[in-house]
């Protein structure tokens, strides 16, 4: 897997595909291009990259590619290009996530910039994703009263309020606590916080739910 990200491109114009596949290819990216939205979501499998994305194709339409990308939680920084676009179109783009707006024709080295840009963008996403990814499996091996142990560590609770609103024994907190610590591989309850604020907060609040309804 190609970690820096890959450059894909997707736009129903064979001439701007190749265009763009050779200006992108002669700084060193690799290029993956499609001639549709369909296609795209065909083949794409959740690599790190970044998206040039043709506003205006056939079928699904650029925009429509977009808010679908972002309903699949793809976390691909996209850079909206279009011969036909105009203000209202560009607007909506990057109030839907978009990072950045080209109109035919654009200066070849904007694009180059703006796409080094994103792929730093996609990158960090990617690690993000990959950490949060991490934290979710870890949170999820634990036990359910491993779990309330862990949110209540998290909410800065002693060992002692813990026991009193669990109906617990100190000691037995702390075993749990203990085994809880070493599942999540947290070194610090600092590092525990920073963990679980990863974590979507459903997860979470189902634990804090289920408490109060305990």
């Amino acid at each position: 897997m190609n970690h820096k990200g890959s450059v894909l491109v997707v736009d129903d114009d064979a001439a701007a595909r190749e265009s763009l596949r050779w200006l992108l290819e002669s700084v060193g990216h690799e290029v993956v291009c499609y001639g549709s939205a369909s296609e795209f979501l065909e083949d794409y499998s959740g690599e790190p990259a970044c998206l040039i994305l043709d506003v205006r194709m056939p079928g699904m339409s650029g925009l429509e590619l977009q808010r679908e990308v972002q309903q699949r939680d793809w976390r691909l920084p996209i850079i909206m290009v279009t011969g036909h676009g105009d203000v209202p179109m560009a607007v909506r783009a990057m109030r839907a996530g978009a990072v950045d707006f080209l109109q035919k024709p654009y200066n070849d080295q904007a694009l180059i910039e703006r796409t080094e840009h994103a792929l730093q963008m996609a990158q960090r996403a990617w690690l993000e994703w990959a950490q949060d990814k991490k934290v979710r499996s870890l949170f999820g091996q634990l036990t359910r009263r491993e779990r309330e142990i862990a949110v209540l560590v998290g909410s800065g609770k002693s060992t002692k309020q813990i026991a009193h609103e669990l109906g617990l024994s100190g000691k037995t907190v702390e075993v749990y606590r203990a085994n809880m610590m070493a599942k999540m591989g947290a070194r610090s309850v600092v590092h525990l916080v920073k963990m679980l604020s990863r974590l979507e907060c459903e997860p979470v609040a189902a634990m804090v739910e289920g408490k109060r309804s305990s």
